[in-house]
């Protein structure tokens, strides 16, 4: 990957709490998880990327020129950070495997961050309780009943202006909002109007949650079906 970015090697964050509250998440998540750097979209700022374990995009902007576009561990660079460093930790760029949504995008409906909590949090609950006591009396695997909730599509937007197919936001999606701290704490969310408000995008085949906090981005399912010729 090319890119500009700081000179020396450094990671040219600025705000390392920033930062450090993003990375100590996706470290929580996947210890060994990478984080891709890039920096050049708006001046003075750098987007983390990081791929959560159920299969969706996460990225938060923070104060700093950064590196230009590079991929390390995130673990790696939270420990730089924390430790109150300015290098840049090895480069890992051929951990990096997945596409990134274009950079322009347009909003389709907004939703209270409230509404959204509320989700997460309702779908956590009914997994322990499918967890303890099964679906319909019967035992179901653990791996099995996260799949199922997370592929659940608790929320339909259906576009006004300009009109087109309905666009699906996944529990993945609310998920990760959620875990990542896109939407503050719980008593920062407001209702609609307020701070707390999520932003439904679409940018190409890509659906996003757009929270004070972050953004989540997940290709619509319907094009990662293979299909026969």
């Amino acid at each position: 990957m090319a890119g500009g970015g700081t000179a020396g090697g450094g990671h040219g964050i600025v705000d390392a709490a920033d930062a450090g509250a993003f990375l100590a998440r996706l470290v929580r998540l996947d210890r060994a998880a990478p984080v891709r750097l890039r920096s050049g979209g708006a001046a003075g700022r750098t987007a983390l990327w990081g791929h959560l374990p159920w299969g969706v995009l996460a990225v938060r902007t923070v104060a700093g020129d950064g590196p230009g576009d590079v991929t390390v561990a995130a673990g790696e660079l939270l420990a730089e950070l924390a430790a109150g460093g300015g290098a840049l930790p090895a480069r890992r760029d051929e951990r990096w495997r997945w596409p990134l949504p274009p950079a322009a995008s347009r909003r389709v409906e907004t939703l209270p961050g409230g509404e959204l909590r509320r989700i997460a949090v309702a779908a956590a609950g009914a997994l322990r309780e499918a967890s303890t006591n099964g679906v319909a009396g019967r035992a179901v695997g653990q791996r099995a009943l996260r799949d199922a909730l997370l592929d659940h599509v608790p929320v339909v937007v259906t576009p006004d202006d300009p009109p087109g197919a309905s666009v699906e936001v996944t529990q993945r999606m609310v998920q990760g909002l959620v875990r990542m701290g896109f939407l503050g704490a719980a008593e920062e969310v407001a209702g609609p109007g307020g701070e707390g408000d999520v932003q439904v995008r679409l940018a190409g085949r890509w659906v996003g949650l757009v929270g004070p906090y972050g953004a989540i981005w997940s290709q619509k399912a319907t094009d990662l079906v293979v299909r026969p010729v």
